[in-house]
């Protein structure tokens, strides 16, 4: 049973019916005290909407409906309509008088529990009414495996099997152990569990507690099957992969894939056939045009591949798509499995940053498990990190899976990849929070929780024009935002300027986020109308110094240095490009959070402004570096570093580097085989001219591969190791600011050196 401290009563009454009923209400609050009830007390309706906005833990509301009666506000009916738009169990009591009844609308009706007469019951009887409902709540609230969990550590077990730690016994038996055990409490401990405790169930085979999770969530996130995964959307990439792909397979990929893709193919020596996505001047990765998609072009571009001849048996066998991408385009989804199940049985969206979409009609066919099609398709598989923008520790990811006649999914057989990447040493506790995390999706409180995000979301780009517009007309500049400058109602046809526009119509309306052809905001070619959208929480802001079409200015600020400046303030963003800082409103953004980083960018202005030295602006990189940076100012090291990416045409070379397909020797599998048998060496990106790759070299941003493993890097003036090289000179000359190059070492003068093929 839950702590009814920890779920307390709301009694919402107002002065008036505190003067006709003060004794009987106080003595019905005195009774649940006896019960051990807390009772929080409001009696006005934004005090009311207030609370049951911010705080989701009552346990029961009682409600006067004669607040908010003589104001134009329908105090009662407002109230009641906002509990429920979080919650559809929590028990709701009515105070009301018999004339009431009448009178009450249907909606109320339906989402009341229990009516109040104040002087027809007696306060102990009220009370025992309201703490029989509150039971009734609580003990149905947690979701399956987290209440079982709860209910096995309650009977206090001693632990004579893994892990050793028993309960955290053994860490409570050294100094350093206890300071650890200290930190997370003891639950964490007590809660980390053995398989062998038979009454949860096994995550391996679905089975008890556990398999009732995994069904309840496939309920809440629409697909047939869900299953849990602890090693993060990494492991579900490859699970699904394994689950799908033989050697010789022909499969489909998106170039703009997570390396965990990647490895997938590596691993089930699949022969890939990429998709190309678009790019724009900021170096920012669009969709994958829609032409690319259809049945003709997937055979022209199988036709035209390298390794399909000879190497690979069959028609194609399943295709992979990043949606939404890192950047928050997100695909018709609905169109784009149609288009691509002309060609393959198995389509796979890969939604590690989605998991949201498919609570908000904003994104109505924008996510693999779309309302279900009336005819067929392929069969569809979402992975999602859940711990990525929901609420779940990180690593705590999942796989959705509907099956079609195409590729019916047998779940045995899927079984059999999962097991291959499953540990059979499961993290009950993270297997708790992917419980707990589709449960707090469960309609209605996903739409409400996303909901939330979106706004707060579009408050802030609102924000940061407002507050940018103003600076730029006065002081010359301040950051901008990558999103459309005016959008457009489709209902009234009414156009507003994205600062104007109405709250309700940027939250609600998809079409306001689409990204038409031919608009020079996001800077992307080949586009059709409707087929991807920018995702409204994932917000761009942008730097001064280049713009969507790549074309430079005079005046810049890389956002390397304004991202280390704002790392210095304990602001942590999600990803810097080079003139462009990704911040992700998940359910757990707050006003204050997006408040602090609006302050922190103004604070970089003043410092830029007035010409701070970098010993102040950023003084761990003065003294780190004092012969390089110790005398120059902060705004001195924004003309330097952006003099240099303007000579070296840095945006331009990546867009090159990234452009087109290098040609391939052999399959990523075949490469690994020559890596393992140690038929590689080490070979400068200077000395790489004609060379293969035998591993990923993926530079971050725009963290895809430049080279895939088996592809030639061609000449040397060629866009890949031109790219690759200016990237080394690059870091050279701005220490402190090197890029994060996977599949890259660096030799005692900072050079770039690649695992290549021996010749």
């Amino acid at each position: 049973m839950l702590a009814r401290g920890e779920f307390p009563v709301l009694l919402i009454s107002t002065p008036e019916r505190r003067r006709e009923a003060d004794r009987t209400i106080q003595r019905i609050v005195d009774e649940l005290v006896v019960l051990g009830h807390r009772v929080e007390q409001s009696e006005t309706v934004t005090d009311s909407l207030a609370l049951v906005g911010s705080d989701p833990s009552f346990g029961c509301i009682v409600v006067d409906w004669g607040l908010g009666r003589h104001n134009e506000i329908a105090g009662a009916e407002a109230v009641i309509t906002a509990v429920r738009a979080r919650s559809a169990k929590v028990p709701i009591f009515i105070f009301l008088e018999r004339g009431d009844l009448d009178a009450l609308p249907l909606s109320v009706i339906q989402a009341t529990q229990e009516y109040v007469f104040l002087f027809e019951d007696t306060p102990g009887f009220i009370a025992g009414r309201i703490e029989w409902s509150w039971r009734r709540y609580t003990d149905s609230l947690l979701p399956p495996f987290f209440q079982a969990l709860i209910d096995f550590t309650d009977t206090y077990e001693y632990s004579m099997h893994t892990p050793g730690h028993a309960g955290g016994t053994a860490f409570r038996k050294s100094a350093v152990g206890k300071a650890f055990y200290d930190f997370y409490g003891e639950s964490l401990f007590r809660t980390d569990l053995s398989v062998s405790v038979e009454e949860l169930g096994s995550l391996l085979d679905h089975s008890g507690k556990i398999g009732e999770s995994e069904r309840q969530a496939a309920r809440i996130f629409s697909a047939d099957f869900t299953y849990y995964v602890l090693n993060g959307t990494s492991t579900a990439n490859q699970i699904v992969g394994h689950s799908c792909i033989t050697a010789g397979d022909v499969v489909l990929v998106d170039r703009n894939c997570h390396k965990s893709m990647n490895y997938s193919l590596t691993v089930t020596d699949a022969v890939p056939v990429y998709l190309m996505p678009v790019r724009n001047g900021y170096g920012i990765i669009g969709p994958i045009p829609e032409a690319q998609l259809s049945a003709e072009a997937v055979a022209r571009s199988v036709a035209a591949s390298p390794l399909v001849g000879g190497r690979a048996h069959g028609a194609p066998v399943y295709a992979a798509v990043t949606n939404s991408t890192y950047d928050g385009i997100c695909y018709q989804a609905r169109r784009t499995a149609t288009l691509l199940g002309a060609s393959v049985p198995r389509v796979h969206f890969d939604e590690a940053w989605f998991a949201y979409a498919c609570f908000h009609p904003l994104y109505r066919d924008r996510y693999a498990m779309h309302p279900r099609p009336e005819r067929g398709g392929p069969t569809l598989y979402a992975t999602q990190s859940t711990h990525k923008l929901l609420a779940a520790f990180s690593q705590a990811s999942m796989i959705h899976i509907r099956s079609s006649q195409a590729a019916p999914v047998d779940p045995q057989r899927f079984n059999e990849a999962y097991m291959m990447h499953g540990s059979t040493s499961p993290f009950y506790p993270m297997i708790a929070c992917l419980d707990v995390a589709a449960a707090m999706m469960d309609a209605p409180g996903g739409r409400a929780l996303v909901d939330e995000s979106i706004l707060e979301a579009v408050r802030f780009r609102k924000q940061l024009m407002s507050v940018g517009s103003e600076l730029t007309k006065q002081q010359g500049w301040f950051f901008g935002l990558w999103q459309p400058e005016s959008v457009r109602d489709p209902h009234s046809s009414t156009s507003y300027s994205f600062v104007e526009a109405p709250d309700e119509l940027l939250t609600t309306e998809p079409s306001c986020w689409e990204l038409a052809p031919g608009e020079t905001w996001h800077g992307f070619s080949d586009l059709t109308d409707g087929f991807c959208m920018l995702d409204p929480i994932k917000v761009t802001i942008t730097t001064p110094g280049i713009d969507a079409l790549g074309t430079f200015a005079g005046r810049g600020i890389p956002a390397q240095i304004v991202t280390r400046f704002l790392d210095g303030l304990r602001i942590e963003v999600e990803k810097t490009g080079d003139y462009t800082i990704l911040v992700l409103f998940s359910i757990g953004f707050t006003k204050g959070k997006w408040g602090t980083l609006l302050d922190g960018l103004m604070a970089f202005k003043r410092a830029y402004d007035d010409g701070i030295p970098l010993s102040r602006a950023l003084p761990e990189l003065a003294t780190d570096y004092p012969e390089r940076y110790g005398a120059i100012t902060l705004r001195g090291l924004c003309d330097e570093m952006h003099a240099e990416m303007r000579s070296r045409r840095l945006p331009e070379l990546l867009d090159k580097a990234f452009g087109g397909l290098p040609g391939a020797e052999c399959t990523p599998g075949e490469a690994y085989r020559r890596l393992v048998r140690g038929m590689t060496e080490q070979v400068p990106v200077s000395g790489m001219d004609g060379r293969t790759a035998a591993v990923m070299v993926v530079p971050y941003p725009p963290g895809i591969p430049v080279l895939m493993p088996g592809e030639r890097a061609a000449a040397v003036d060629g866009p890949i190791l031109e790219y690759l090289l200016a990237l080394e000179d690059f870091d050279r000359k701005f220490p402190g600011f090197e890029h994060d190059i996977h599949g890259v070492d660096r030799d005692s003068t900072g050079g770039f050196l690649v695992e290549c093929f021996k010749t």
